[in-house]
């Protein structure tokens, strides 16, 4: 009768658990250049890609509408960025439905914008998210100027005053959301000296 001799060598490994995997920014658009988002909205946080309800019609025409009326006042020294990487970490790239950051167009050749004057979200379906733990997350990043076009109450939120908080999903917070209707106007703080109707941001 034959036996099998097992060597013991004094130790043992622990059972591992699954473990989640998370992404870099590198390889969230890595992975876009090969087509794994095709026809699909993905944002990259703080390494999880989550998939964004793809743009209803409503979204679609004021997102354009919200980039064409931008590009009036934001002209020479800025560019107006649509749902494009917004690099805000080695593991997070939130893809704002619009972004208008400092420079030349040719200035992010090589490198995705890390900052922005403004972020903006134009929100229905993800008017919770955007206000909550998206507002948390740009705020941790020090974005000085978000606004949040509500295609529900037909309303401009405008988020400034980034400050910590222990308590908020990411870190940090907002001061109170000023809250804008027609005929109303907004500045953005990195263009003071213009005042955009709000109306022209709305349905």
């Amino acid at each position: 009768m034959s036996s099998v001799i097992t060597p013991s060598y004094g130790f043992s490994f622990p059972p591992l658990a699954p473990q989640p995997r998370r992404f870099s920014c590198a390889e969230f658009h890595q992975m876009g250049d090969m087509g794994w988002f095709e026809g699909r909205r993905a944002m990259l946080i703080e390494g999880e890609i989550l998939e964004m309800p793809g743009p209803n019609p409503p979204h679609a025409t004021i997102t354009a509408k919200v980039d064409t009326t931008l590009r009036r006042f934001f002209a020479a020294g800025f560019v107006i960025r649509n749902q494009s990487p917004l690099v805000l970490g080695q593991s997070t790239d939130p893809e704002p439905d619009l972004a208008v950051v400092a420079g030349q167009l040719m200035d992010y050749y090589a490198a995705h914008p890390t900052t922005a004057a403004l972020v903006i979200e134009v929100a229905d379906s993800t008017l919770a998210f955007d206000t909550s733990d998206k507002a948390s997350l740009y705020a941790a990043a020090r974005i000085a100027d978000y606004w949040v076009v509500d295609l529900v109450s037909k309303r401009l939120l405008i988020f400034r005053q980034p400050q910590a908080d222990a308590t908020q999903p990411f870190g940090a917070k907002y001061a109170p959301a000023l809250v804008l209707t027609p005929p109303a106007t907004v500045s953005p703080l990195g263009l003071p000296s213009v005042s955009i109707p709000v109306a022209e941001l709305l349905p």
